[in-house]
């Protein structure tokens, strides 16, 4: 995949050497350039120097291209211009925000923004987001421990029960929608073809979850 970070602090330094350690391509935009000597001689992605909502340093970033854009500077109101430009104009399937103000966090949840708070964010939390995942995260709760997705129930679960896919503590089925029907399932409730699953999973346990999925 190709991403776009915007910013070179350490949070934004280490992102790009894990994405890039993960074979994905990266391209990082800082205004300062002394800020990508944090990538080390080492990286070879490419740097840009400019700042990170110029709609001229985005176009020279290959925005238009991009899979995925990280905002992940000092400043929340360059993290929310920069989001919303890469969102809403050159419509970046995956967006993700640092933000430190939990007000205009949550705001920016409800409009379709990835948000990450300093107390839970985490480099490799924020790889996750950004990257694909069969597994739509819809909201998450308190720092980023829990997480609600959104999954189509795989066809190695259909006739097996809620039960089979519930781990005490870690995974709960919180509602299934089927025919465009939405209900609170019980343990012993039978997945059927085309439903489309709730869940409430610990961040700690996605993989486990996408183990129980066959994915």
């Amino acid at each position: 995949m190709r991403i776009l970070i915007i910013g070179c602090g350490r949070v934004g330094a280490g992102l790009a050497k894990t994405l890039l350690g993960r074979g994905h391509s990266v391209t990082v935009v800082d205004k300062d350039p002394l800020a990508f000597e944090k990538l080390g001689d080492k990286f070879k992605g490419q740097t840009i120097v400019g700042i990170g909502f110029d709609r001229d340093v985005l176009l020279k970033a290959g925005i238009e291209r991009v899979d995925g854009v990280a905002a992940v500077t000092s400043s929340d109101e360059a993290n929310v211009v920069a989001s919303r430009i890469a969102r809403d104009i050159f419509r970046v399937p995956r967006v993700v925000a640092r933000l430190y103000d939990v007000r205009q966090a949550e705001i920016y949840k409800r409009l379709g923004i990835q948000t990450i708070a300093p107390t839970g964010w985490g480099i490799n939390r924020i790889a996750d987001l950004l990257l694909y995942s069969p597994l739509e995260i819809v909201f998450t709760l308190g720092s980023g421990e829990v997480e609600l997705v959104e999954a189509e129930v795989p066809s190695l679960l259909v006739g097996r029960t809620v039960r089979d896919l519930t781990v005490s503590g870690e995974i709960h089925v919180v509602s299934i929608t089927h025919d465009n029907k939405t209900f609170l399932p019980t343990p012993g409730t039978f997945f059927r073809e085309n439903d489309l699953l709730h869940l409430a999973v610990l961040a700690t346990s996605t993989n486990r979850l996408k183990e129980l999925l066959g994915y």
